[in-house]
């Protein structure tokens, strides 16, 4: 239920970066608070998404909020690929 997070998000979050196909509820839950909300379909395209929505002194999370088995072998692996894509900005 992501209506417990709302107010927050309203006042920290500049962009929501999505990862993977389902992606619905955020947009659904989020879409009229933040904007934008952009859907991608790696980890190397977030993070070149967020890197773009993002300013010197922002903070970028990685904040898994759905189920990713399609996209990871784990969260050793999920957390590996933030990092490694990352390091390659």
């Amino acid at each position: 239920d992501y209506s417990l997070i709302a107010e927050l998000v309203k006042e920290k979050v500049k962009a929501i970066i999505c990862l993977g196909t389902d992606n619905r509820k955020i947009h659904e839950a989020f879409g009229n608070i933040v904007n934008p909300i952009v859907n991608t379909g790696s980890t190397s395209e977030a993070v070149h998404a967020a890197f773009h929505f993002s300013e010197k002194g922002d903070v970028v999370l990685l904040s898994p909020a759905c189920a990713s088995f399609d996209l990871f072998k784990n969260y050793e692996d999920r957390g590996n690929q933030f990092k490694n894509a990352v390091k390659e900005l």
